[in-house]
């Protein structure tokens, strides 16, 4: 994975999400000297996103499954995050 700190200017960025478009390549992006993000593909969005679907999922199965489970009414859960 190739690295770009972000003190760097703005042909370094171009050149890197060009590498990442056309090669699909990964680029951690550094500052001082600390990963703070990166730049990835569509196609890598697209699995990461895809695996996330596919753990929540789990989890709820998972949650359903579990006969311990007290569900939370929706209105309740409207309420606590401020949608009522």
């Amino acid at each position: 994975m190739s690295r770009l700190a972000t003190q760097k200017r703005q042909e370094t960025f171009t050149h890197s999400l060009t590498r990442v478009v056309t090669k699909g390549e990964r680029v951690k992006v550094h500052r001082r000297g600390k990963a703070v993000a990166a730049l990835i593909s569509l196609e890598d969005l697209a699995l990461l996103e895809e695996l996330e679907d596919r753990l929540d999922v789990e989890e709820a199965e998972r949650r359903l499954a579990d006969p311990n489970e007290v569900p939370i009414p929706y209105e309740q859960v409207r309420k606590e995050l401020r949608l009522a």
